[in-house]
């Protein structure tokens, strides 16, 4: 079974930083990425990675103050994020892929963000 397990969520104020972190189990795709969803809005992608090679992309949003990166050997992927705005807190997801084109097939629970 494939296991994805967050931490690292909680409350910030704007500017401030916070890292997420998400370990896998029992998956072998090759990409992994951070999804959020904001109370009323729809889930967007934040940011993925290629497990190899380490191709990253991002959403123009957070683009220059979140930071994708992966630990294949601890099979982690973490999500620096720097210069928070209140706009940036939602539900944040830990998922895998295929391929990094923002499709899914698994996701962790979530773990929440909130800048004030």
């Amino acid at each position: 079974d494939v296991q994805l397990v967050e931490s690292g969520g909680g409350s910030v104020q704007a500017g401030g930083s916070l890292t997420l972190s998400c370990v896998a189990s029992g998956t072998s795709s090759d990409c992994m990425g951070w999804f959020r969803q904001a109370p009323g809005k729809e889930r967007e992608g934040v940011a993925t990675v290629y497990t190899r090679g380490g191709y990253t992309y991002y959403a123009d949003s957070v683009k220059g103050r979140f930071t994708i990166s992966r630990d294949n050997t601890k099979k982690m992927v973490y999500l620096q994020m720097n210069s928070l705005r209140p706009e940036d807190t939602a539900m944040y997801y830990c998922a895998t892929m295929w391929r990094c084109d923002w499709t899914p097939n698994y996701w962790a629970q979530g773990t929440q963000v909130t800048v004030s």
